[in-house]
């Protein structure tokens, strides 16, 4: 409401500003002043002068909007190839910030150098071989480089070898959560579609088919460290897009289509909590944290809870209303903590029988929920 209130203000100012002038054009009505639309001499040279004045404010914000937000750019990649896309990416910002500490250097200063001035004439000619055969190849050899680096980091990151040792998972996205499928043993995800969802079999498996008896779907993820995972990733609705920051890993999740994506992560989720800057970044958070809770106390509201970083699976793409608050929470675990907690979790199926089974009724036998509304892949399941 205070920024809506702002915005407003800001608003009536620039229109009472834009009157003003108005007025001062009526008062000079009949004055010596000059009405003519040609630039003077003096207005070249105020227009030459503010071409300065602004390269010095481009530069002046540059700087300090490094020193400012630069503390709010990822830090320490969590994922074995993050440091290839760390890389790419800050060669791209230094190159970009060369050449724009150049060319804006170069255009501001011709811009003052060649202002107008009276009786001046511009020097035309129509070509110049050797000029345009240098702002040509440059771009192009600097550009070249970057694309052939880029699909150097494109395949090492993409590829991913069949016959390799890797965990399989789905990430099933809905409006507006994600569930994770587990491929279980046999490391192979069981077939699925969204004509099979209904009750617990939320995302669609395929009862039916052998490789899903040993699916396990959960809406927390965890992955082993120093090992490779092998995301495939599906989306009930609309188009959303899987995205893990930290890992330097994204991927979108297309209707009616799998997607794939796979990174090995170096971290555990306890090691990366206690990186320096990391400890640092928290510290500061939870500094911040307690001065708004001292004050939603004095107001007689519940203090915020202090911060602890976790991983976290977003949605990069605007799927809705809550997309914002379409995340899951990833914790990376030692190769034993991971077995651990995998081998606590019920399968699909198990969770289809339960759901499924018929109620206890005191006194009597129950009767089965499942008669009436029983499908050929319950069946099967019922059968094992």
């Amino acid at each position: 409401m205070t920024s809506l209130l702002v915005i407003i203000v800001l608003v009536l100012l620039a229109v009472a500003l834009w009157q003003l002038t108005k007025i001062f054009d009526l008062t000079q009505v009949g004055s010596n002043s000059d009405s003519s639309q040609v630039a003077t001499d003096n207005d070249n040279n105020v227009q030459g002068y503010l071409m300065f004045g602004f390269l010095a404010f481009i530069y002046i914000f540059t700087i300090y909007g490094l020193f400012k937000w630069s503390p709010l750019v990822l830090h320490t990649p969590a994922s074995e190839h993050g440091a290839l896309v760390d890389n790419l990416m800050n060669i791209t910002w230094v190159l970009i910030f060369i050449v724009q500490a150049i060319t804006q250097v170069l255009l501001h200063y011709f811009a003052f150098k060649y202002r107008g001035k009276k009786d001046q004439k511009a020097l035309y000619f129509a070509d110049n071989n050797k000029l345009e055969a240098i702002w040509s190849v440059i771009p192009a050899v600097v550009l070249a480089g970057l694309i052939l680096y880029g699909l150097y980091a494109w395949t090492n990151i993409m590829f991913v070898d069949e016959e390799e040792d890797t965990v399989v998972i789905e990430l099933y996205a809905q409006q507006f959560n994600w569930k994770a499928r587990y491929s279980g043993n046999d490391n192979v995800l069981g077939k699925a579609n969204v004509r099979f969802i209904e009750g617990a079999n939320s995302v669609g498996v395929d009862l039916s088919d052998p490789y899903s008896q040993d699916d396990i779907v959960v809406t927390e993820l965890h992955i082993p460290k120093g090992k490779k995972v092998h995301f495939k990733m599906r989306s009930q609705d609309v188009l959303h897009s899987a995205y893990m920051p930290h890992f330097r890993a994204q991927m979108n999740c297309v209707p009616g289509m799998v997607t794939e994506f796979a990174f090995t992560p170096i971290y555990t989720t306890a090691e990366y909590r206690e990186l320096p800057f990391m400890v640092e970044k928290v510290a500061k958070i939870n500094t911040l944290r307690a001065k708004k809770s001292t004050e939603l106390v004095a107001k007689g509201e519940t203090a915020l809870d202090p911060y602890t970083f976790d991983y976290l699976l977003l949605c990069n793409k605007i799927c809705g209303a809550s997309h914002y608050n379409m995340q899951m929470k990833i914790i990376v675990d030692t190769p034993e903590d991971y077995k651990k907690w995998l081998s606590d979790k019920a399968t699909l199926v198990q969770e289809v029988k339960t759901a499924n089974a018929p109620a206890p009724v005191e006194g009597g036998t129950g009767k089965d929920s499942t008669s009436t509304k029983d499908t050929a892949a319950v069946a099967k399941i019922a059968m094992k």
